[in-house]
């Protein structure tokens, strides 16, 4: 991971590698990622929101969604976060690793101390409230990514 002492480095284009600190700032910024998957048809790809916490990417998903499914029979899941018009604005990061549930399934909103934290601030970034509502249908998922690879092509005009 460039910038990233816990993981393989990125091989191609170093030059508009985003910092960690980068990273991080446009994972917090940003607000829709997608979501490959491996269904029995093929790949499978979904729009969801996220949370980053600087370590894992955190997901509520449809429980038994093709997407739940999918990575009920193989975990491995590969995310995009991206955004930018025009060439020299393109900025985005690819995280690929495996998709684990955590907490109940479907989440009603039982006491859980793993997602405490994950759940205020998913609530602030896209509800602007501190706490989250619980519909009975969604779940949680985490990815600790095993490779990260990000590109900042604003940086090809600098120096």
């Amino acid at each position: 991971m460039t910038g990233d002492t816990s993981g393989p480095t990125q091989r191609r284009g170093r030059r508009i590698a985003m910092t960690v600190a980068e990273r991080d700032a446009f994972l917090a910024e940003e607000r829709t990622c997608r979501v490959a998957t491996t269904s029995t048809a093929g790949p499978h790809v979904t729009p969801l929101w996220f949370h980053w916490d600087g370590h894992a990417l955190w997901l509520t998903s449809l429980f038994g969604s093709q997407r739940w499914l999918d990575l009920e029979r193989d975990p491995r899941v590969a995310v995009i976060v991206d955004t930018g018009h025009d060439y020299d604005q393109l900025r985005g990061v690819e995280l690929r690793g495996t998709a684990r549930p955590v907490g109940e399934r479907p989440r009603t909103g039982l006491a859980d101390p793993e997602l405490v934290d994950v759940e205020r601030e998913f609530s602030r970034k896209y509800t602007g409230q501190p706490a989250m509502r619980h519909d009975g249908r969604h779940a949680w998922l985490q990815v600790v990514p095993s490779r990260v690879t990000s590109w900042d092509f604003r940086k090809l005009g600098r120096p």
